[in-house]
Parts: structure tokens; C-alpha cells; sequence
């Protein structure tokens, strides 16, 4: 406190000074309209400036938060798209909408992709209604199939599992065969039991035929890389690159079919 008295009273004459300073330019810009709209223009630019950089430090440390909303819009988009009776017709009227399927998001919290039987882990379990044999997708296309589940976590069969079998086809027709993965590249994998009357070619899209109970048809699994005859089953086996990067994967969605217990009971009365 003293050492602020001693530096009033050593510098009270420049002190004195910057306050009369100080009222005299106060008293110009209030009394005269040119130097008034100036002084308020100058500081809405640097008031401006202020909030523009505040703003941008904070939408900086929200982006996890807006990442988030836009996982769920992306996730009520696909609930709109897959759960309409008609999917040629492009208007949806959610007042009417029956859901069949059931979205729900989760975030992966581990991946494995370099071994012969890879694993996901995600951060959603029984307490989000997440349970055994549910498709789990991203926005590129298909992941995997829910294995496990506890009360907060649950793990996946990746594609990039050479006990996971997924059926599908070809987009441009309605044949349809195996997915598996051979254990090789995790940017690969492969669609086998096309019969050789398909037509293939090079690049065409290859998708979920929603000939399970697991996931609807259409979701995007990748585009045809190469593919043979085999001459001895008059099958095409043919390498897919998949639209989905495995190894740099976060936000995921899962997907329940209501219909799914019905199904599994008529095919096992079936049995």
C-alpha cells in the first residue's frame, strides 16, 4: 500500500495531467456529434474485435459438443432414410412414421484391425437398450455387429473378423452373396457366391441386401477393387475396398430392427 501512495505522490503532476486529459476529451466528444460518432465507431471495432476472438476460443473448446449434435442429427437422418416404406419417394412424413429401425449413437473407445478376428469396444451398453446381434454402422458404411454387452459398454465383431459373415449385393442388381473378410488387408474385404450371371465391374457399389434381420438394405459397404471366376462353382469372388477407413474410426451409430424378434422366431419355428 505504501508503495502505492509513494508512486502517486512521485508522479502526481503527469497523474494530474492525464485526468484533465481525460475530461477534456470527454467533454469534446459529448459536446460535439462528429467526435462522439467517431469515439463510439472506434469502440464497437475494438469491442467487436474482443467478442470475435472470445467467440472463437470458445466454439474452439466446443467443437467435441457440436461434434456430438451433429453425430445425432446424422443419426436421425439415417432413422428417416432407412425407416420409409417407400424409398424412392424423397418427401418423408414423420407424422406417419412407422420406425422399424432404431438409431442410437455411441462413440468407439477402442478398435483392433491388425488381427484375424478384430474387435471394436463402445461406450454404449444395456442401460442404452444396446444389445447382442444389433448392426452398428458410420457415415461411410458398415462396421461391424454388436457381440457383448454390460451395463455401459459393448463390444463388436469388426467386418475385419473372419467369423463375421454379412450378407450382400451388388447395388446395380439384385444379386447377392457373402461379406467376409480374408484376414489380410483391413482396407479389403470380400464378396463371394455372386452368381456368374451377375454383371461386375470395376468400381461398381456393393451394399447391405437386408436379407437378415441385422441390417437394413443399402448400407454402404464399398466399391469392387477386382474380381475372378471361379471356374470349378461358376461363382465370382470379388475384393471390395471398403468406403471406411478402419483404422481411424470414432463415432458410430447402432441399429436396432423392431422387427428382428419376429423374424427369429418364425425362422426358428421354421428350423
Amino acid at each position: 500500500m505504501q508503495q502505492i501512495v509513494n508512486f502517486i505522490l512521485k508522479n502526481k503532476a503527469f497523474l494530474f495531467f492525464l485526468l484533465l486529459f481525460s475530461i477534456a476529451i470527454g467533454l469534446t466528444i459529448q459536446s460535439h456529434n462528429y467526435h462522439k460518432s467517431k469515439f463510439i465507431n472506434s469502440a464497437n471495432s475494438i469491442t467487436g474485435g474482443v467478442y470475435n476472438t472470445s467467440n472463437s476460443v470458445t466454439s474452439y473448446f466446443g467443437l467435441k459438443e457440436e461434434n456430438e449434435k451433429l453425430q445425432k442429427e446424422n443419426t436421425y437422418l439415417k432413422s428417416l432414410l432407412y425407416n420409409q416404406q417407400d424409398p424412392t419417394n424423397t418427401f418423408v412424413d414423420t407424422t406417419l412414421f412407422q420406425k422399424k429401425y432404431k438409431f442410437t449413437t455411441a462413440k468407439i473407445i477402442k478398435n483392433s484391425y491388425n488381427l484375424q478376428n478384430n474387435y471394436l469396444t463402445i461406450n454404449k451398453g444395456v442401460n442404452d437398450s444396446i444389445k447382442q446381434d444389433l448392426g452398428v454402422v458410420s457415415t461411410n458404411g458398415i462396421i461391424g455387429i454388436v457381440d457383448n454387452t454390460n451395463s455401459s459398454y459393448a463390444t463388436v465383431i469388426s467386418i475385419l473378423n473372419t467369423t463375421n459373415k454379412i450378407s450382400g449385393q451388388l447395388k446395380n442388381s439384385n444379386h447377392f452373396g457373402t461379406l467376409s473378410w480374408n484376414g489380410q488387408s483391413p482396407n479389403y474385404i470380400q464378396l463371394t457366391d455372386i452368381q456368374k450371371n451377375a454383371v461386375v465391374s470395376k468400381g461398381d457399389t456393393i451394399i447391405t441386401s437386408g436379407r437378415s434381420a441385422i441390417f437394413p438394405k443399402g448400407i454402404l459397404v464399398g466399391a469392387i477393387e477386382d474380381y475372378q471366376l471361379d471356374a470349378t462353382k461358376n461363382y465370382f469372388e470379388i475384393n471390395i475396398k471398403l468406403f471406411n477407413d478402419m483404422t481411424n474410426l470414432e463415432h458410430v451409430s447402432i441399429i436396432e430392427n423392431k422387427d428382428k424378434p419376429l423374424i427369429d422366431d418364425l425362422l426358428n419355428t421354421n428350423e
